[in-house]
């Protein structure tokens, strides 16, 4: 994961994973068949693992707090010296280029599945009266997930913590309030 998490998808070799892993060429791919294969499978688990915090935000009682927790999720993460700066995913997507036409379609498919599960917890919270009837679920996880991966860029470019929990706190401004409080 690491190593994918660092170089990114196209920049990872199978000689840098058969190193990182200590597991021999045919070994690798026995386990996991191919790159893409593997590259799948380290996506699940960086999403149960580092990214953990996405779907823990979505379950929060409140609009305000799942994007709080989203993004301060993406702030910890971004900013943890324990992991390669930046996050898998961005660095992922990123670095991917003109690799085969079903890996961009698996990275758009999973974006795109985090987006529509942002935008629904949203809708619910618009049902529920904790966001005004007139905003826009989908607009506003296509806003928040936009300000989640540009935490990340800006932290693989060297930005600050103090400088990336600044956009949160403008991010958070940018939440319509809830009906009891407009």
């Amino acid at each position: 994961m690491r190593v994918f998490w660092r170089k990114g998808y196209e920049s990872t070799s199978l000689s840098d994973l058969t190193a990182a892993t200590g597991v021999n060429r045919p070994s690798l791919y026995t386990a996991f068949g191919n790159k893409e294969s593997l590259f799948r499978h380290v996506l699940d688990h960086y999403m149960q693992g580092p990214s953990g915090y996405f779907p823990e935000a979505l379950a929060a009682p409140t609009a305000r707090e799942v994007v709080e927790r989203l993004l301060r999720g993406a702030v910890n993460l971004a900013t943890d010296a324990r992991s390669p700066t930046g996050c898998l995913w961005v660095r992922g997507a990123l670095s991917y280029g003109d690799g085969p036409p079903r890996m961009r379609r698996e990275m758009y498919a999973r974006r795109r599945a985090g987006e529509r599960a942002l935008s629904d917890r949203l809708e619910e919270a618009r049902a529920s009266g904790d966001l005004p009837p007139d905003a826009d679920p989908e607009a506003l996880a296509r806003f928040y997930q936009t300000a989640h991966f540009g935490i990340q860029v800006q932290a693989a470019c060297g930005a600050r913590r103090a400088d990336l929990e600044k956009v949160v706190e403008e991010a958070l401004r940018a939440l319509p309030a809830p009906v009891s409080e407009a």
